[in-house]
């Protein structure tokens, strides 16, 4: 008797459908080696952004200082130029509440000493001008009697010139007259009289000669108290001209210490407006790290941080040195952001869902601490906008887009360890392009 069971168990005489689903699923096969897969290369990175002034910035204690009081919290919104903090001097040589006013009066007790110097420099060049004056009329003086001098001297001169001459005939008259005397033809009185103009003559020659060495002395005296003139105000000119550039560098180092208490005014004027510590951009203040009031804050110390409101949000993503030749400037990057929902197909980043599409802008050269490379990444502005909501410093995962092969050229060059293939942009024939559809 033949069961049924063995009819159900064995089915040896029905017709098989193996072949058929292998000879299936191998064609299959087959077609999707042919299909295109797109290269990629799968990095890290954060959000970030291209400008220093749009990144987290610190706030900081110009100046060391005690908090009297707060204007914000955590996480309170400020704009521009909105109080953070009030501070006061903690330092001895600030404490004195008129110290601007009290500097000020410096300057002008300064500036009155200066005036007075320049006084006393517009004085002295008066009495310059006076003693030249001075000089210049004794030395005038002084040439017309050496003139008047020369005049009697020529005169004298003259005079001793005529005595001469007279003593010249007389002496002839006197010997004529003696030898006649000697022969018997004149008296004695003749002869006498004729002696005695003689000796007149003689002594009208010698006063004359007196008169003329006289006024030679005279000359030379007044020559000698002409020198003695040209010397003794010279002497009282250059007393007068060291009392004045003694004055005038009096002057010099006013203006110095007045230039130098100008300057500490300012500093001190400046200073109190540093009193306030105010937010230098829109944003919002977190991570405040001092409580309370009254404590003491170093210069330059933290104080918290001031994160800007708007922001031209990058990426900056990590690459390893052996990726480091795949990427280029223009290359399309497809970004995951935490906290965003993604269905991502790696070898079709074109049919992944919650991706958004960048392009690299920037690689550095030189190697970061972590040992990989920063590249920077923005947003592609022709593709869909990237989601308004992330933060400064969320994760992002990306995805570089290299070059579109088969499947079995993907296998075959992951089992050989081959590299992938890259292409790179011509960014030059994109530029002329953009030229001229300029």
């Amino acid at each position: 008797m033949k069961l049924q069971s063995v009819d159900k168990i064995y089915l040896i005489n029905k017709e098989s459908r193996v072949k058929r689903w292998f000879l299936f699923i191998f064609l299959g096969g087959i077609i999707v080696l042919f299909l295109p897969w797109t290269q990629n290369i799968q990095v890290k990175g954060n959000v970030s952004t291209l400008y220093q002034e749009q990144r987290p910035q610190q706030l900081n204690s110009p100046i060391p200082g005690r908090i009297i009081k707060w204007y914000v919290k955590n996480g309170d919104y400020v704009k521009k130029g909105d109080t953070i903090l009030q501070l006061s001097e903690v330092k001895e040589d600030y404490l004195d509440p008129l110290l601007v006013k009290r500097t000020e009066q410096q300057v002008e007790a300064k500036k009155g000493v200066r005036d007075y110097y320049e006084a006393k420099v517009g004085t002295t060049n008066s009495q310059i001008e006076a003693l030249n004056s001075a000089r210049d009329l004794k030395l005038s003086q002084l040439k017309v009697k050496i003139s008047q001098l020369n005049n009697k001297l020529a005169g004298e001169e003259a005079e001793l010139a005529a005595a001469n001459n007279e003593l010249r005939m007389s002496a002839d008259q006197y010997d004529r007259q003696k030898k006649m005397y000697d022969e018997g033809l004149v008296s004695l009185t003749q002869f006498q009289q004729r002696s005695v103009s003689y000796q007149n003559a003689l002594a009208k020659k010698t006063s004359a000669e007196n008169k003329i060495a006289q006024t030679r002395q005279e000359i030379v005296n007044v020559s000698i108290e002409q020198n003695a003139t040209i010397q003794d105000y010279n002497e009282k000119l250059s007393k007068t001209e060291g009392e004045r550039f003694q004055s005038m560098g009096q002057i010099e180092g006013s203006d110095g210490d007045i230039a130098k208490l100008e300057n500490q005014v300012a500093n001190y004027r400046a200073r109190q407006g540093l009193y306030f510590v105010i937010a230098s951009q829109d944003g919002q203040v977190v991570q405040i790290n001092k409580a309370g009031i009254g404590e003491i804050l170093k210069d330059g110390e933290s104080i918290g941080v001031i994160v800007p409101e708007k922001v031209d949000y990058a990426v900056e993503i990590y690459i390893k040195p052996v990726d480091l030749p795949l990427v280029k400037e223009g290359q399309r990057v497809m970004c995951i952001f935490d906290g965003f929902p993604a269905i991502v197909f790696s070898g079709w980043p074109n049919s992944s869902y919650g991706t958004f599409a960048g392009k690299v802008i920037a690689v550095e050269s030189n190697i970061s601490a972590n040992g990989l490379f920063k590249a920077l990444v923005i947003q592609d502005k022709d593709e869909k906008q990237w989601p308004p909501k992330i933060k400064m410093g969320t994760g992002v995962q990306g995805i570089a887009i290299l070059n579109d092969v088969p499947i079995w050229y993907e296998l075959w060059r992951n089992i050989n360890g081959f590299p992938p293939d890259y292409y790179e942009v011509n960014t030059t024939d994109k530029s002329a392009g953009n030229e001229k559809s300029k």
